[in-house]
């Protein structure tokens, strides 16, 4: 049987519409204009840091505002949750994995405290074993060693990564992992442009695309 580690962010659950929110709650603080909801999905990805630092600069405001910008998206972030769903058929296609004998586990840029929380709140936190957050290691995706660390927790089989985005993709080809690519979450080119061993827009689809690379790995 295989393990398989996920993305979370635009993978498993869309959280665009909370982080749209509490940036937007933080840029208020600062006397500057909301971002759009297709902005906040296309700064996702890289880490909170990362996404401020990106929040910022659509809006002009300077570097020397980053750490407490941060710190308030931060605080925010940890139960940042209403609005957050999983993709459908995400449930469905983990029982049938699970069922399967299939290891389960999550690679995420997202804090690790967030990452337990909204994994909670979206009823997700049992269907996995092993779950790194974007601060679990001292290096974050698309730095293979969290993909790496987290396939070595759940022990043999097959290798493969599920993810939406470049930065999954890179991660995968730096870890030599097989990477699934969902087309439907936060990329931000075409899925053509993005090395990948298969792709699938529908959760209903993922069972038979593992049973394949499985296949082909035996």
């Amino acid at each position: 049987m295989a393990r398989i580690v996920f993305d979370l962010d635009g993978t498993l659950i869309d959280s665009a519409p909370d982080i749209h929110v509490i940036a937007n709650q933080v840029l208020a603080d600062e006397g500057a204009e909301p971002i759009t909801l297709a902005q906040a999905r296309d700064f996702i990805g890289n880490g909170a840091a990362v996404f401020v630092a990106r929040m910022r600069a659509a809006r002009g405001i300077g570097d020397h505002r980053q750490d407490h910008m941060l710190a308030q998206f931060t605080r925010r972030y940890d139960t940042a949750t209403e609005l957050t769903r999983p993709y459908p058929g995400v449930v469905a296609a983990l029982e049938r994995l699970i069922a399967a004998g299939h290891k389960l586990g999550i690679c995420t840029n997202k804090p690790i405290r967030p990452t337990r929380i909204v994994l909670q709140a979206t009823g997700l936190a049992g269907y996995f074993d092993v779950v790194y957050g974007g601060d679990s290691l001292p290096v974050h995706k698309p730095d293979p060693r969290p993909l790496d660390t987290a396939l070595a927790d759940l022990g043999e089989g097959p290798e493969i990564y599920v993810g939406d985005s470049e930065v999954d993709a890179e991660t995968a080809q730096r870890a030599l992992v097989p990477f699934i690519l969902f087309t439907e979450g936060y990329r931000k080119t075409a899925p053509a442009l993005i090395p990948h061993t298969a792709a699938f827009s529908n959760y209903d689809d993922l069972f038979g695309l593992i049973n394949m690379l499985e296949t082909e790995a035996a």
